[in-house]
């Protein structure tokens, strides 16, 4: 196990961050196959499970950098369109249209499906919001964007279509799953192994979206 000295100035907390990814195998696994982050096993994982990149013509990813995710649908499903969006600034991914925006942006959806030049099949989210320390707070927060891409995805999913989406500990509360039923044939929770087990993450996965309501 690689340790890592405390540095001057350094937290003891971020002294810890570091020997984590230090010794993570995910992100050792990442470096080697070429993905930015460990983020991507997550994907890869909850595909393998869910089928999710199955046949997929056209995918939209939320919260897309450091660009893991895309890096996976590009590799799994290399003719598909994609269009990501995040604030944070994400470098260039072959045959991906990265748009640099906040998704709570009022022009954002407009923008995102004009990217990607039709509807999707896929909506993936992993979103989070910046946590607080507080958790009801943090949870209400993070429901909040769950809720905004799902308003999304109804509106840019092709009928069939799947929408996945980070929670937090607990999943979804009951009015936020009612909704996800009420579109989509089945709704389930997971933890993908590459999800640290001391993480609060889980994943909700809609799949079969009923098409838009009357």
């Amino acid at each position: 196990m690689k340790r890592v000295l405390t540095a001057k100035g350094r937290k003891v907390g971020s002294t810890r961050w570091l020997e984590r990814q230090l010794n993570d195998p995910y992100v050792k696994r990442a470096r080697a196959e070429g993905y930015r982050s460990r983020a991507a096993y997550k994907l890869l994982e909850l595909d393998e499970k869910f089928g999710l990149l199955r046949g997929v013509k056209s995918v939209v990813d939320l919260g897309i950098a450091p660009g893991g995710w895309s890096q996976v649908v590009r590799k799994k499903a290399p003719g598909a369109a994609v269009a990501g969006i995040d604030l944070l600034p994400t470098d260039p991914i072959d045959g991906v249209a990265i748009l640099h925006m906040d998704f709570m942006d009022d022009a954002a959806p407009d923008a995102l499906r004009e990217a990607l030049g039709g509807p999707a099949d896929l909506v993936l989210s992993d979103m989070a919001a910046n946590t607080v320390g507080h958790p009801q707070t943090d949870h209400l927060r993070t429901m909040g964007l769950v809720e905004a891409g799902l308003e999304f995805a109804c509106e840019v999913l092709r009928p069939g279509g799947a929408y996945v989406a980070k929670v937090l500990a607990g999943g979804t509360d009951n009015q936020l799953l009612a909704e996800l039923k009420r579109h989509f044939t089945t709704v389930k929770h997971a933890k993908p192994p590459a999800s640290r087990k001391d993480s609060s993450e889980w994943y909700v996965v809609a799949q079969g979206f009923k098409g838009q309501a009357e």
